[in-house]
């Protein structure tokens, strides 16, 4: 296949409006066949092709246990195979599950009566050898695709009805991109069963850049593969840059980085940007590195399929427009006060968005849908932002993770970014506590860094100088982890069960 040939069937996969999960893989490998989707650690290094024929292959033995619109849910150990398992489901017609398999089993068995699911996936040993499918089940962009948990950290998990156009709609475009022209790897040690590992994976198959995957995150691992492979991109949670951070990512060669990516919580503005001094823009014959990386920190939720906004620190940006929230394509928002009105610009709020989000509803909870769909179609994020011009916003935190204290609101987020700048502190998560006189209290619980020691006053001290007093916890207190999900987020109904038992 000649270069013009592959880079034209590229271009018709990024305007592909009718593109599935159970179609991706045979129209990738209708444009680029050769080249690597996957070099696992542990696991296999597969091209597009032979992803593509495993796909098949393994669709066709879901096919014969299954009828079409059935769950499966696929609890599979986290690989890259746990990704091309979920899309056979969708190639024969099912919809999958996908669950984490750091979850209890108790909490598998409840997403398996939840969903109704008739097979459990554990391995793809599980499928028999049989024929290939052949051809992907038919079906519509517009239809439900796959059923993604939430982590359940405020109950029971739900499931998030996402649909094909909702999870690939925003990420095909990727395939525009001249993979011919460049020489990219990225290194990825996401879990597949959360919505930013899934569509991460799928995102980089359309841009055309070979993922080496960890299927176990490792700080010194991922460091390793960085600088032996010279990888030009890293793709992580902000917990993973803490890792690495501790693990002495700023003594590594990391200068092949172009570009960072983070998602699925905060990232503090001074991590971000000492990571993008570890990385270069460009490698110029004759001079060498120039320049910072980029730093990508994608905004969305389970229920708009991945992204929905992002922030970009581009070394030619002043840090005040770095910390704005961009909507991706297609994407509208709205910010709401607390009578349900549009806020003035620069008032803070609740974020709507509109878009091509994906999420049909619930699975079987009418009640909770109706909760975050509004009647005109806008999804109720539960995040407080501050509404900017042209539809930008600015983070503030989640609208459950605000301590009222007194009457003032103290933002969760911004208390932990201030306790990170101290020189001792990786890591740290505000909760609120019951007071008497005040309603509740913000404390901290917090991380030290490898080889570092601060004691508790010492950092109230530090919050005192850096924060109004009514933010400043009133109690800090020293742990040697903080409990986090299976995605690395803070659980914090157990970092406040660390004050109670203390």
């Amino acid at each position: 296949m000649t270069p013009g040939l592959r880079q034209l069937r590229r271009v018709r996969l990024a305007f592909d409006h009718d593109l599935t999960l159970g179609t991706l893989l045979e129209r990738l490998a209708d444009a680029d066949p050769d080249r690597v989707l996957v070099d696992e650690i542990g696991g296999d290094r597969r091209t597009v092709a032979q992803a593509a024929e495993a796909v098949d292959r393994w669709s066709g033995a879901i096919a014969a246990r299954t009828s079409p619109g059935d769950v499966v849910v696929v609890a599979t150990p986290n690989g890259y195979d746990q990704f091309l398992l979920c899309l056979a489901v969708s190639r024969a017609g099912a919809l999958p599950a996908p669950v984490n398999d750091r979850m209890r089993d108790e909490e598998i068995d409840h997403v398996v009566a939840d969903a109704g699911a008739l097979l459990v996936l554990r391995s793809a040993d599980d499928l028999p050898a049989g024929d290939r499918l052949g051809a992907a089940h038919l079906t519509s962009a517009s239809d439900v695709g796959a059923v993604f948990y939430t982590s359940g950290t405020t109950g029971r998990p739900k499931g998030a009805e996402l649909t094909h156009h909702g999870i690939l709609g925003g990420i095909n475009v990727a395939a525009l991109l001249p993979a011919g022209l460049r020489d990219d790897e990225a290194v990825v040690g996401l879990p597949m069963a959360h919505i930013m590992g899934f569509v991460a994976a799928a995102g980089l198959a359309c841009a055309g850049i070979p993922v080496r995957s960890l299927p176990r995150f490792d700080a010194e691992l991922a460091l390793d593969q960085i600088e032996a492979r010279r990888a030009s991109v890293f793709v992580g949670v902000p917990a993973m840059y803490r890792m690495l951070l501790d693990a002495g990512a700023e003594e590594r060669d990391l200068s092949s980085i172009r570009l960072w990516i983070s998602g699925a919580d905060a990232m503090p503005a001074e991590l971000s940007e000492r990571f993008a001094r570890m990385g270069a823009l460009a490698d110029l014959p004759g001079v060498g590195t120039v320049g910072w990386a980029v730093f990508a920190e994608g905004y969305g939720l389970v229920e708009t399929a991945g992204g929905a906004a992002v922030r970009i620190a581009l070394p030619f940006l002043p840090a005040s427009l770095s910390r704005l929230g961009v909507p991706l394509p297609g994407y509208k928002t709205r910010v709401l006060g607390d009578d349900g009105r549009p806020v003035r610009r620069g008032e803070g709020g609740e974020l709507h968005l509109s878009g091509p989000g994906g999420l049909k509803g619930y699975r079987g909870d009418a009640k909770a849908t109706a909760g975050v769909l509004t009647d005109d179609g806008w999804l109720r994020t539960g995040d407080l932002v501050r509404r900017r011009a042209f539809g930008l916003f600015t983070f503030e935190g989640r609208a459950k993770d605000i301590v009222v204290r007194g009457g003032y609101n103290v933002y969760v987020v911004e208390v932990e970014q201030a306790l990170e700048r101290h020189p001792a502190v990786a890591e740290a998560a505000v909760v609120g506590l019951p007071d008497e006189r005040l309603g509740e209290v913000p404390v901290a619980a917090v991380r030290l860094s490898p080889g570092r020691t601060a004691a508790p006053d010492e950092i109230r001290a530090w919050a005192k100088e850096q924060l109004s007093s009514y933010k400043v916890p009133v109690r800090v207190l020293v742990v040697d982890a903080l409990p986090t999900s299976g995605t690395r987020k803070i659980q914090r109904t157990e970092v406040k069960a660390l004050f109670t038992d203390a």
